[in-house]
């Protein structure tokens, strides 16, 4: 099975709203709930694309009961800690004229030492089971800046592939405790290695303990540096919609490759298509199966490997 874990889970709320207007009232259109957090997206995506999938983290309160509600509903497994603190909301307002998303995201419940502890004998026990591990996301507070080092050092430790997906300081000392792949974004990368270019971001990040670096750039695609060489995958055009959770199906492609042991073209090229439908999707954790299907044969991937640098 797949693992992944979202340590501030939260009920994603999205809002249609015909134009959104700053110091206005807004009529709704429509209203969808999701049991969200970036590692529960990951997991519904890599569900639909037919893993067996687990999710763990914190979940509690009166949203929490209600996120726990929703996840029942579908796959994944749910084994998320429960805490006395109550699970986060964020809302996305879509302003269906521009396709433009805003985003609200509350900070997410305090977690104690006790409940820190707990998490951690689960997390060890799920590991046993697990193909490969993703772990997604910010940290509620309460938990050590340095918690995804600890859970990378732990799958590691017991033969867990380990991909993280987080930003600032969790992902700095989390990338020091050497996970297998890491998948910033753009700003995400800049603030890790003080650089905007690209190519040249993502091979620092690399050196600095990261085995393979995957650098989501929005409507540009991904980029990758791995082991086994570079490479850049592009869609064939860019797509209105929603993005919410569009890096998070990224990271559903990226790990389903890994487990089935694509090539790394094959795994880039879905996930760009992954993401792309994502974008098309009505919410979070969800992507348009259609769209995906018609773009995985379009996806651009370029070979920006440097003359004897290969591994092997």
């Amino acid at each position: 099975m797949l693992l992944t874990v979202t340590l501030n889970t939260a009920l994603d709320i999205t809002y249609r709203v015909p134009a959104l207007t700053p110091h206005a009232s807004h009529r709704v259109e429509a209203v969808t709930e999701r049991a969200g957090g970036k590692g529960l997206n990951v997991a519904r995506v890599l569900s639909a694309l037919g893993h067996e999938t687990v999710v763990t983290g914190f979940a509690g309160g009166p949203t929490g009961a209600v996120l726990r509600g929703l996840l029942a509903e579908l796959p994944p497994i749910d084994a998320l800690v429960p805490v006395a603190g109550t699970t986060r909301r964020t809302i996305a307002v879509v302003d269906t004229a521009s396709g433009d998303t805003t985003q609200l995201n509350e900070p997410g419940p305090t977690i104690s030492s006790t409940e820190w502890e707990a998490f951690l004998g689960s997390y060890a026990h799920l590991l046993r089971k697990a193909e490969a591990v993703a772990l997604c996301g910010s940290l509620p507070p309460g938990v050590p800046v340095g918690a995804y080092a600890q859970l990378v050092r732990q799958a590691r430790a017991a033969g867990v592939p380990v991909l993280l997906d987080t930003s600032g300081e969790p992902l700095r000392r989390g990338i020091a405790a050497r996970p297998g792949l890491i998948k910033p974004n753009a700003d995400e990368l800049a603030q890790l290695t003080g650089s905007r270019e690209p190519l040249r971001a993502t091979r620092d990040a690399r050196r600095r303990g990261a085995d393979t670096v995957v650098a989501s750039l929005g409507a540009d695609g991904m980029l990758a540096v791995t082991p086994d060489g570079s490479w850049q995958a592009a869609p064939p055009a860019r797509f209105p919609g929603n993005p919410t959770g569009a890096g998070d199906s990224a990271v559903a492609g990226l790990l389903s490759g890994l487990v089935e042991q694509l090539p790394w073209p094959q795994r880039l090229a879905r996930a760009v298509a992954l993401s792309a439908a994502t974008v098309r999707a009505p919410a979070a954790g969800e992507f348009d199966r259609t769209t995906y299907e018609d773009l995985l044969p379009q996806v651009l991937v370029t070979d920006l490997t440097e003359p004897g640098s290969r591994a092997g």
